[in-house]
């Protein structure tokens, strides 16, 4: 929601691949990451599901949960006992579909992946490249 805030002050999974940086921080009170939270979209969920493949080191899935109200969120967990157990945690939470409506086929390591912060210049270029930002006057020491 604030990525240049993230990108400061939270440890980045930085994709093998692409290079994307993706949060995997976990939240100080609850020891969660963020890739345990509920997304208000499948695509937002699709850009942490490999943070929690590479932390699970397995394929997790994307379920869509229904709230009590009828609101409809999206979740990832490492495997069906995980969901089940959140289910019966949370009674007024459903899932209509027992299995993943996203999960990649496997598990895969991709050689550069890097889980760590980030220095101010690579902020500042990954800012510029992602979004056209132009302030790149950001310290040039790890911020």
């Amino acid at each position: 929601m604030n990525p240049l805030d993230c990108l400061i002050n939270h440890t980045q999974y930085i994709c093998g691949s692409c290079g994307r940086c993706i949060c995997i921080e976990r939240d100080p009170k609850t020891r969660l990451q963020r890739w345990n939270f509920p997304f208000k979209s499948l695509e937002i969920a699709k850009l942490y599901l490999r943070t929690a493949d590479y932390t699970a080191k397995k394929p997790c899935g994307i379920y869509e949960i229904e709230s009590g109200k009828g609101r409809l969120s999206y979740k990832i967990f490492a495997d069906k006992e995980d969901l089940e157990l959140f289910l019966k945690k949370n009674k007024d939470k459903i899932c209509r579909q027992p299995t993943p409506v996203f999960r990649a086929d496997e598990y895969k390591e991709y050689p550069d992946t890097q889980v760590r912060k980030l220095t101010g210049d690579e902020i500042a270029k990954y800012m510029s490249e992602r979004e056209g930002w132009d302030d790149l006057s950001l310290n040039k020491s790890r911020v």
